[in-house]
């Protein structure tokens, strides 16, 4: 049942993405980041249009050095001949002399839990990661696209009149806080995108995601709906920060990884797309509850902030996808709720979510 779920995502965004995947026949794609939750599923969706979409199949370089990446055996490639599975550490040249036509920079530490433990890593994995790899891309003559993973902590905690926050808004962040090595180090990397973008016409693209969610997320990177999942499963009183009235926007995956293969493949040179899904802002509390009404028998209580976890989380997180909307004609299309229970669903068959 979990495994049929997974497939049943990927050929979901497969199919989202119509005729545009069509450039993608033929061509070399490098992914850094891999054996993440969302370069697992960026692998997956090139493998499904290579079995049923492209007539000249594509080949997929995907990199990773497995400090948070995770093999999983509903993401099994291995055995393909398709996709090169390589241990590599982006933050040093990748030593790659195949012409490559599309590179995604899904590499990094996105937990606030992870980050918080490796702030070094997380920093040279954006920006060594992202100037390393622009300059394998710069060597590729061919290159059609360059996607870079930012993310919507670029904006720090918005004033509530940028919320939903455009890409204009310029971000509320300090640069020496418990957060700043993800947040500043996410900011540069576009700074370094956009720059390759002007000095030597490199199609560069961002994306800044907002809150994805998804099967293939493990619990123990303290994400909040694996961990309220994993809780809830095993009879744990879901466990709920501070006040519990911090807010988010969640994105399921399939609508999550439509947005950004469309940003790739039709977004506009060196310039930033917010993807997510701007209709289900919701209170942590709120959050907590809704679990125990999808799982029988699921509590909920208040706890205080733990160390591990990086103090001046933002107070509220919403889209505005207008953009995104505009330019590439992006549209969500699974509710909370819904994409709740098929995560859900997911877990329940699955050994990390079983105490």
């Amino acid at each position: 049942m979990s495994e049929k779920i997974v497939k049943e995502d990927i050929a979901s965004i497969a199919k989202a993405l119509g005729k545009d995947v069509e450039r993608f026949a033929g061509k070399t794609i490098l992914i850094s980041g891999g054996a993440g939750f969302l370069g697992k599923y960026l692998v997956g969706v090139l493998a499904y249009l290579n079995d049923h979409v492209l007539k000249t199949p594509c080949r997929v370089i995907s990199v990773d050095n497995f400090i948070t990446g995770t093999q999983h055996p509903h993401f099994d490639y291995s055995h393909r001949e398709d996709i090169l599975n390589v241990w590599g550490d982006v933050s040093q040249p990748l030593p790659v002399r195949e012409d490559i036509h599309f590179i995604v920079h899904a590499a990094g530490l996105a937990s606030p839990v992870y980050y918080k433990k490796y702030p070094l890593e997380t920093i040279e994995s954006a920006i060594s990661g992202v100037k390393n790899l622009l300059e394998l891309g710069k060597k590729n003559k061919g290159l059609e696209g360059f996607l870079f993973f930012s993310s919507s902590e670029i904006y720090g905690d918005p004033d509530p009149k940028a919320i939903p926050t455009p890409e204009t808004y310029h971000g509320y962040v300090s640069s020496v806080g418990p957060r700043a090595c993800y947040d500043e180090s996410k900011r540069l990397g576009e700074t370094i995108a956009t720059i390759y973008e002007e000095q030597f016409d490199m199609p560069t693209r961002i994306v800044r995601p907002f809150n994805v969610f998804g099967p293939g997320m493990g619990h123990l990177d303290h994400r909040v709906i694996p961990m309220f999942t994993y809780q809830a499963l095993n009879k744990k009183p879901i466990s709920v920060h501070g006040d519990g009235a911090q807010t988010r926007t969640f994105c399921y995956i399939t609508d999550a990884m439509t947005g950004f293969l469309q940003v790739l493949l039709k977004g506009k040179n060196g310039e930033a797309y917010n993807i997510g899904n701007s209709s289900n802002e919701i209170a942590m509390h709120d959050l907590a509850k809704l679990f125990t009404e999808i799982v029988p028998g699921a509590s909920m209580k208040m706890i205080p902030y733990p160390d591990t976890y990086p103090a001046g989380e933002p107070l509220r997180r919403c889209p505005d996808l207008t953009k995104a909307v505009t330019d590439l004609s992006y549209a969500y299309q699974v509710d909370l709720k819904s994409g709740l229970d098929r995560f859900v669903a997911w877990a329940r068959k699955e050994p990390g979510y079983i105490d």
